[in-house]
């Protein structure tokens, strides 16, 4: 089911993952602003490297700062932003299906090509046949476009000589990411 139906939906949700980084006390949701922020973006419980909201999921590369703060950060905008969905289209009950998957990153090469998968995902999965018109993911910050950052995302960014470097590592897996997309597609019949 698509959980992302209009250009209010994404700016809520990101507004949404802006809010529950911080820890602590905070101005109530609905009248803060990440424009007008006035949150300690020092006291974090998660840092948020890079993300990609597709039309029924998102991806998240997160660092957690505190015991349990990616658990406690999807959870509160899971809620958040369920609350709003249901409410803004008369519905109930949960939009997104089971537990959140998370994998704990072991080194700095799964760390860069994780990355990589997340800002991919709209191409292999055919949402756009150009990364950079797909305004709802990190991507843009990554090569310097979005001069607007949410991410931090300088653990990536300083292992490669620029952004049009980081921009050609993303795009040489294109054709792999796609063929690996069809395989994850294809069904498989096998005699009894």
């Amino acid at each position: 089911m698509p959980i992302f139906n209009t250009k209010w939906d994404h700016k809520r949700f990101t507004k949404t993952f802006f809010y529950y980084q911080i820890k602590g006390p905070k101005p109530k949701f609905s009248i803060f602003s990440p424009d007008n922020n006035k949150l300690d973006t020092n006291n974090k419980i998660v840092e948020l490297i890079c993300y990609c909201l597709m039309p029924n999921h998102f991806h998240f590369l997160l660092q957690q700062k505190v015991d349990g703060g990616i658990t406690e950060f999807v959870s509160k905008i899971s809620n958040s932003y369920t609350k709003y969905f249901n409410t803004k289209n008369e519905r109930a009950g949960p939009i997104l299906q089971g537990e959140f998957k998370s994998v704990l990153v072991e080194t700095n090469e799964q760390l860069v090509h994780l990355s990589r998968y997340i800002h991919l995902n709209p191409l292999v999965s055919y949402l756009t046949d150009n990364l950079e018109l797909y305004p709802l993911s990190s991507y843009l910050e990554y090569i310097g476009i979005n001069k607007t950052s949410v991410c931090s995302k300088d653990i990536i960014v300083k292992q490669f000589k620029s952004s049009q470097e980081y921009k050609q590592f993303v795009l040489d897996q294109e054709n792999y990411g796609k063929e690996l997309e069809r395989i994850k597609h294809q069904t498989l019949d096998l005699p009894k």
